[in-house]
Order: structure tokens, then C-alpha cells, then sequence
């Protein structure tokens, strides 16, 4: 294992006009470690993890992926890092024009430039690890519930057996069963491949089973970071407060501004 962190945010800082996201936000991932990122709504969550994937432009602050600054690479540069990246999304965003299979593969055969014949061996591949059987890879999306699309969507993002996953809100619309079965393949399926990973999430319970090291996010920083089992017990007051849910506390809420 390395000792250069696997992604690494220096003094990342991103605004919207007036509104201030991200400020001066400092953050490390190891190599093979799964840490979650844990806040409110409009802490910077969702921010923070499009600028890692370059869907938005830090306005000033540096973003490494094993040590190669990203940030003002050119496209093809950045293309080829994010290569070794794999994706689940808050709602699994598959494509309806595409059969279950395709979904799984497209990465493969669009960015890898893989043969439908090969990507479709290794998609049922990985419907498998997911409990999907073969029998549904020629079905559509539509034909499928909103916990198996999830499913789906976890098989997409390891089909090319990425370094690094990002997940997020990985458990968001899914009943508490179906939470903890997706919780226990994220888990299972990325210690398996030993990927990096960082998962966005306001939900606790699945926080602490699938991280190592959680971080808490606030007005655009990191205000605490630790082990998960710690976090019960840490006795840091945004901590306590955001597990707790307390109204009263240093986290303040817009909504209860005069």
C-alpha cells in the first residue's frame, strides 16, 4: 500500500456567485481505504465530488489522484485518470433505451472499447456479485424495482474493476432491508476488489458500516474526521449534535435564521 494518498483535496474552495460551498476544503483518502463523507443538505457534499470528477472547476485549491494534481489537466489527461474510477449514483441513473447488461458494460465497451461479446460475459459477470441472475440481462430498467436498478448500478460501477468508487447516497429511496442489502455488496464488493472509495451520505447507520474513517462536513469544511466506530463516542459537539439530530447546537441550520 502506498503511502501517497489515493485522492487528496488541498484547500479546495468553490463558490456560486455570493454563496460560498467549499472553503478551504482539506481531505485525504488512502490507498484501499473507504471513507464517507457525512453532512447536511447544501454542506458541499455533492460539490465536493463533482469537482473530484470534474464536472465542476474549483475556483482555487488542488485535487491529486495518486499524487498527480487533476485539476488543470487537459480532458484527455483527465479521461484517461478517471479510467480508473467506477461510479454508483444517488438513483442509478441507467439508461431506459439500453438492456440491463448494456447498463452494466457501457463503460466497458464505450470507454474501454471492449467487444459487446466479451462485455456482456463480464457484465453477467458482475450481475452475479450483485445477486443478479443471468436471467435478466436482456430485461429492460423499467422491468426491474428500485432496489435491483440499485444493484445494477453497483454492478456498472465495478465492471471494469476500478481503483476507486464513488457512492452517492448510496442507500437514498430504498427501504431499510434493501439499505442493508446494498450496504453489505458495497461493503463485500470493494473490500473484494480493494478499491478506494468515498461515499457521500447523511445516513448514519449506513455510514458506519461500510467506512473505515467517516468525515463530517460543514459550511464547506471538514470540521471532524475519524474512525467509524469512534464516532458515537468522540464527544465532538458537530458530531454529537448531527447523530443526535439536535435542532441546538453549532451546526445552525438557514432555515431557523431570523
Amino acid at each position: 500500500m502506498s503511502d501517497t494518498p489515493k485522492i487528496e483535496l488541498r484547500n479546495v474552495c468553490k463558490a456560486f456567485g455570493k454563496k460560498v460551498v467549499l472553503d478551504n476544503l482539506n481531505l485525504s483518502i488512502a490507498d484501499g481505504e473507504s471513507l464517507v463523507v457525512i453532512g447536511g443538505s447544501g454542506t458541499g457534499k455533492s460539490v465536493m465530488l463533482k469537482c473530484i470528477l470534474g464536472l465542476l472547476k474549483p475556483d482555487s485549491g488542488q485535487i491529486f489522484i495518486d499524487g498527480e494534481e487533476i485539476t488543470n489537466q487537459s480532458t484527455q489527461m483527465r479521461e484517461k485518470i478517471l479510467l480508473k474510477t467506477g461510479m454508483l449514483f444517488q438513483y442509478a441513473a441507467l439508461f431506459d433505451s439500453l438492456t440491463i447488461w448494456e447498463n452494466v458494460s457501457f463503460g466497458l465497451m464505450q470507454a474501454h472499447g471492449m467487444g459487446r461479446k466479451e462485455a456482456k460475459e463480464i457484465a453477467i459477470e458482475k450481475l452475479s456479485l450483485v445477486g443478479l441472475g443471468p436471467e435478466l440481462a436482456d430485461k429492460t430498467p423499467a422491468e426491474l424495482s428500485i432496489g435491483m436498478q440499485k444493484r445494477v448500478g453497483l454492478a456498472r460501477a465495478i465492471a471494469a474493476d476500478p481503483e476507486i468508487i464513488f457512492f452517492d447516497e448510496p442507500t437514498t429511496g430504498l427501504d431499510p432491508i434493501m439499505g442493508d442489502v446494498i450496504d453489505n455488496l458495497i461493503r463485500d464488493c470493494t473490500r473484494d476488489l480493494g478499491a478506494t472509495t468515498l461515499t457521500i451520505s447523511h445516513d448514519m447507520e449506513s455510514a458506519q458500516k461500510i467506512a473505515d474513517r467517516i468525515a463530517l462536513l460543514y459550511k464547506g469544511s471538514v470540521v471532524w474526521a475519524g474512525p467509524a466506530d469512534s464516532i458515537e463516542t468522540c464527544g465532538d459537539p458537530y458530531v454529537t449534535q448531527f447523530v443526535n439530530g439536535d435542532v441546538d447546537g453549532p451546526i445552525k441550520l438557514d432555515i431557523l435564521k431570523p
